[in-house]
């Protein structure tokens, strides 16, 4: 993997996260005020700045073949994940990415909250809505960051790579003042996800032991092969939508007549008479107690698990099992590469039809 296409997987994948935090921001400081707004981002950027110090360190003493297995993994995880959803949008069995729409709903959410002053800031809640899509934003990009840096031995440029997209979309957010509704995020989300996919793919064989044929260069068929591949499920999931889209309007149409006729032919029934009021039963709300510190709790595990496992785990298993497979083959064949991009083909599919249940 060279230097320019480190910086242009981190610059995407960057990118996109810096657009919905971004709108997240606008929103708190249009809605509210401004002031209490920066605070939370420079608040995010503090508690950032001290995950990367942490885990910057820690991530550069693990050895490179299990750094390559756990961030491959990872970055599967991720990868796969949005490029369902993206298919999903493209072959329209889910609405696109709007962010002028979720902009207003940020929009309208916060004007509608009460002003409450903490801490010596003036306006708590546009405070903690711009520090959480800071952080939560951030966190992937720190990820990002740390394991492209890391593993390719050139963290500096990684930085400079997510540092220059979170500038520009910044830059455009206070140009325009509102959402950033001309990114192509659905666009710029499934290429970031194929390039996730195909790095997670190279780098969790070759943690594994695989040996890949033509060392770095197997890049350059691996992500426009699994590039194929998703827009073919493109092509497929769109034209069964269509097909089932036509089926439905047909029977639609049948049952509305049938039921037209019916109704002609049938007498009038008499209308039941109206319960007076106050015979039904009453129902009495009886107060909740919640537990703050164990919903807190929760929710923490809850973020962290989204974070690593995502909204799918059999997905984040299978890739599991697919690099422990890669690892056993390993020992005994030379080809054992070839396992991880067949439990790709298998899991996107799988993936994508348990998210249409």
């Amino acid at each position: 993997m060279n230097d320019g296409a480190l910086f242009l997987a981190v610059f995407l994948a960057c990118a996109v996260e810096a657009v919905e935090a971004t709108t997240i921001v606008l929103a708190a400081g249009t809605a509210r005020n401004w002031r209490s707004a920066v605070t939370g981002v420079f608040a995010g950027i503090v508690v950032l700045a001290v995950a990367v110090a942490i885990a910057g360190p820690a991530i550069s003493l693990l050895p490179l073949g299990v750094l390559r297995v756990v961030v491959g993994g990872l970055l599967l995880v991720f990868g796969l994940q949005w490029i369902r959803k993206a298919v999903l949008r493209a072959s329209g069995y889910k609405p696109l990415h709007d962010e002028e729409k979720i902009y207003r709903a940020q929009l309208e959410k916060a004007q509608n909250v009460s002003t409450t002053a903490r801490f010596g800031v003036s306006d708590w809640y546009a405070f903690t809505l711009s520090f959480k899509g800071v952080v939560l934003e951030g966190l992937e990009v720190v990820f990002i960051v740390l394991t492209f840096g890391t593993n390719q031995k050139n963290l500096p440029l990684a930085a400079l790579a997510a540092g220059l997209a979170v500038v520009l979309i910044v830059a455009l957010g206070i140009a325009i003042r509102g959402p950033l509704s001309r990114v192509p995020e659905n666009t710029l989300k499934f290429i970031v996800g194929i390039m996730l996919t195909a790095f997670g793919v190279f780098w969790g064989a070759e943690g594994a032991g695989a040996v890949w044929p033509g060392a770095d260069a197997s890049l350059l068929w691996l992500a426009p092969a699994i590039a194929v591949f998703s827009l073919a499920l493109v092509a497929i999931m769109r034209a069964w939508r269509i097909r089932h889209e036509t089926k439905r309007t047909v029977s639609t149409s049948v049952e509305s007549a049938q039921t037209t006729t019916a109704a002609e032919s049938a007498p009038l029934a008499a209308a039941p008479a109206a319960s007076p009021a106050g015979s039904g039963p009453t129902t009495v709300a009886e107060p909740k107690t919640t537990n703050v510190v164990v919903t807190r709790l929760r929710s923490f595990g809850m973020f962290w698990y989204d974070f690593v496992i995502g909204d799918d785990w059999q997905v984040a298993a299978g890739v599991a099992v697919g690099i422990a497979l890669t690892f056993l083959l390993s020992v005994s064949t030379g080809a054992s590469w070839v396992l991880l991009p067949i439990v790709v083909a298998l899991l996107l599919p799988y993936s994508i039809r348990r998210a249409l249940r």
